[in-house]
């Protein structure tokens, strides 16, 4: 990519007009490489981190970030020994992509897949907050005292875990569905905790990563996230809330 002016980098980005991000140069808004920026800069969007109020802006064309629907019996890996179907042999051979954590083989749900491997440090680090929401079903009912259970933590063998959120959502049948919100996401952990408060999972899904949801997708299927929705999910790893413009 050739060198230009900012705000013409940061208007091709989607995210605003040109004359807008003028504007936030003039208020001191912007950064390059830790800069504060002038009106007239020029860089290469592939050389340098360019952000707005501390949040990096997505320029560079080559970085894709895919949202999949991961279906149960699927591993969240980018290659298996064993021959079974990964996440990257449901989105597109190139560019190449690799999957932002994990997600159970016997689980279902959002994942991200990507070529920018600051996003998915952000997204995959605790100490940047990005949450992730399951919806998981579970044998018997799930009472008050189990929630609170939740919240306050549970000892498991690889440690402490707690839910930063958890709240009943219905009950069926000797069954209760509850959804669960973590910041972190150890090996199998929702189903671990559960299983420690006396309610083994029956069925897991993870439904959102930060401020991404997307209630279209059906197993199997992917979209690429917008440009909005991939500064949301940078602007949620600084702790900024940013509105993500539905399509």
């Amino acid at each position: 990519m050739s060198v230009q002016r900012l705000q013409k980098i940061i208007a091709g980005a989607g995210l605003m007009s040109r004359r807008a991000a003028e504007e936030l140069i003039r208020q001191g808004r912007v950064t390059v490489d830790g800069r504060v920026a002038r009106l007239g800069d020029r860089a290469d969007p592939e050389e340098v981190t360019i952000e707005i109020d501390g949040v990096p802006v997505p320029v560079a064309p080559e970085r894709v970030t895919y949202l999949l629907y991961k279906p149960p019996g699927v591993v969240s890996t980018a290659s298996d020994p064993q021959g079974r179907r990964t996440v990257v042999d449901l989105v597109p051979p190139s560019p190449r992509v690799f999957p932002v954590g994990r997600l159970d083989r016997d689980s279902e749900g959002l994942i991200l897949l990507t070529n920018d491997g600051e996003l998915a440090q952000r997204v995959t680090h605790p100490r940047y907050g990005i949450t992730k929401t399951y919806a998981v079903l579970v044998e018997g009912v799930i009472g008050s005292r189990d929630l609170r259970r939740l919240l306050a933590g549970v000892e498991l063998a690889d440690g402490p875990a707690r839910a930063l959120g958890a709240r009943l959502l219905g009950r069926d049948r000797g069954r209760s569905l509850v959804e669960v919100v973590m910041g972190e996401g150890r090996n199998r952990e929702v189903r671990r905790m559960m299983e420690a408060v006396g309610h083994p999972v029956v069925t897991l899904v993870r439904t959102a990563i930060g401020p991404i949801r997307d209630r279209e997708l059906r197993p199997g299927t992917w979209r690429r996230l917008s440009v909005d929705e991939v500064a949301a999910l940078y602007a949620a790893s600084v702790g900024v809330e940013r509105p993500i413009q539905r399509r």
